[in-house]
């Protein structure tokens, strides 16, 4: 069964088994690049760089920071950044300093960003210059200290992450269990409130480990961050390069353009990224075959046959991937098998589609019915996919109940429904929770129906997940009104906005009475069928992706 940490042993104690070694820690492949690499590039933020040597120090120092400001062991430390150099030197100097790091979701409302932090028990907040403003908003609400980069430069009174750094004594790494708690990457779950996914020091080792593996890095590798660092802590590719020296080159802001620009400028040779970003990047202007072959990972959707076509034409090779952030990001991976570049184009397609097998460091992934029983691996009978091992979350945090409603015995039950095909690969057919994923992104439809529910003219509402060309899904709203009161689509967007972010915020909606079971259930299959929606034309959730 997973085990809960509580407040007082969140930490954990040093564990050293003779003939064994040291805890693994995902802190020691940055210590191991300083000795080895030392002058190997680390980092491209715009127009500072560090080496490896630079970045071990500086992380160090960030631990040093960290104890001075009374961070002791087991405290969490909010951190709300762009992909930047802070937001990988904070990767190492939270868990360095015995901390546990809450990367927050940039793209969240403040609302939510307020309930995260206060959720965690966050007693640091640490923001990127982008976020300087609902930073110190968000300080000033809970009474956090503010770390802020540039606050110097922006004439702020919080404490300047630069000057305070620098003037710190590089610390020792904390002492900490294989077992101990690492990090809570916050999820929207399919309930209204985002659960805490508590990551371990060794699941996060060994992630990284297996990133290194299948995505084939080496301290050549030059990886192009265009996966949100917040993101199941980068799927451990935060951690991962410095493992195999490889350069991070951040990239604050999704811009095509800048993309482009890195893409032919600076060699890359790695990204990731969800099938939203891979196309903006393929229907680019400056888009063009590269020199240099690309290695790409892509997940939450299958990308298309015509993506894929287009990006091969471009030099890059897609490889899909499958996890979710209980599972510390990819546990699944659709491993490519020489014999397949034989088969004629469709098929090669329906294999891309599969979500495929367990990666190199996981257990076998199951497809299970609902008394745990494996189903048959014929790729017809459908059930629920089943994770077990090292990078299986330790629980969500402060809440038993919802960890005990996620595990069957010691096997996470992951909510997707799939087949198993008889080589052993599987493949999603449908979710058994109403989760939206839109651009890459989680949307609870509980969540979004919560918010709605509240506007005084709303007696019920439904939200339901819609195919779209660009985000793969969005959401759709069916509303039934109280009698006698009235609201139009861009009132309630408005309202919706007010609570949550932009991009969860419904594109259309149906007005009138909801379907509904004998026993008072609304149906949303029938929702599902339903047409002539009222449509909201609106390109701020686009501007927001697009700028997050």
């Amino acid at each position: 069964m997973t085990v809960t940490f509580g407040e007082s042993d969140a930490a954990g104690p040093m564990v050293s088994v003779p003939g064994i070694g040291t805890p693994l820690t995902p802190t020691s492949f940055l210590l191991r690049a300083a000795r080895v690499h030392p002058l190997r590039l680390a980092i491209i933020d715009g127009v500072r760089s560090f080496t490896y040597r630079e970045f071990a120090s500086r992380s160090r120092q960030g631990a040093g920071m960290l104890a001075r400001l009374g961070i002791q062991a087991g405290d969490r430390v909010g951190v709300l950044c762009s992909n930047s150099a802070m937001m990988l030197e904070l990767h190492h100097a939270v868990p360095m300093a015995g901390g546990v790091l809450v990367a927050l979701n940039t793209r969240l409302a403040e609302e939510e960003l307020a309930y995260i932090l206060e959720h965690s028990g966050s007693r640091i907040l640490a923001a990127s210059r982008e976020f300087a403003d609902i930073g110190k908003r968000l300080s000033r609400l809970l009474g956090l200290p503010l770390i802020l980069e540039d606050a110097k430069e922006l004439g702020d009174g919080s404490l300047d992450y630069e000057e305070t750094i620098t003037s710190s004594v590089e610390a020792e790494p904390a002492r900490v269990s294989e077992g101990s708690l690492l990090a809570i990457n916050y999820t929207s779950g399919t309930t209204g409130r985002p659960k805490g996914v508590m990551y371990h020091h060794r699941g996060a080792y060994l992630q990284a480990v297996g990133r290194i593996y299948h995505g084939q890095l080496d301290s050549s590798s030059v990886y192009l961050w265009t996966l949100p660092m917040f993101h199941c802590n980068g799927w451990c590719h935060t951690w991962a390069l410095s493992a195999a020296a490889s350069t991070h080159i951040c990239l604050r802001t999704i811009d095509p353009e800048l993309i482009w620009r890195y893409l032919k400028e600076l060699n890359v040779s790695h990204f990731s990224a969800a099938p939203t970003v891979l196309t903006m990047i393929a229907q680019s202007p400056d888009a063009a075959a590269l020199p240099q072959p690309i290695r790409v990972d892509t997940g939450g959707a299958p990308p298309t046959p015509i993506l894929l076509s287009r990006l091969a034409d471009l030099n890059m090779s897609v490889t899909h991937l499958y996890g979710l952030t209980e599972t510390f990001g990819p546990i699944g991976i659709n491993e490519w098998k020489l014999e397949w570049d034989r088969l004629p184009g469709p098929e090669q397609a329906r294999l891309r589609a599969r979500q495929g097998v367990s990666n190199v460091i996981a257990e076998p992934l199951r497809v299970i019915d609902s008394s745990g029983v494996d189903v048959p691996a014929d790729g017809a009978t459908v059930g629920e996919i089943a994770a077990h091992g090292n990078t299986v979350m330790l629980g969500y945090f402060r809440d038993p109940d919802a960890t005990a409603k996620a595990f069957l015995g010691d096997w996470f039950l992951t909510g997707d429904l799939a087949v198993m095909h008889p080589d052993g690969y599987l493949e999603i057919v449908d979710r058994r929770k109403d989760i939206i994923i839109s651009g890459g992104e989680n949307i609870s439809s509980v969540e979004v129906e919560r918010v709605l529910d509240a506007h005084p003219a709303v007696l019920e509402s439904a939200v339901i997940a819609v195919p779209d060309p660009r985000w793969g899904e969005v959401p759709h709203a069916f509303i039934s009104l109280r009698d006698g009161m009235s609201a139009t689509p861009v009132e309630l967007d408005t309202h919706v906005r007010a609570h949550l972010a932009g991009f969860k915020a419904p594109k259309q909606y149906f007005f009138g009475p909801l379907p509904k079971t004998g026993t008072g259930k609304i149906r949303k299959n029938v929702l599902r069928e339903s047409t002539h929606p009222v449509t909201l034309e609106s390109p701020r959730a686009s501007q927001e992706r697009s700028s997050s």
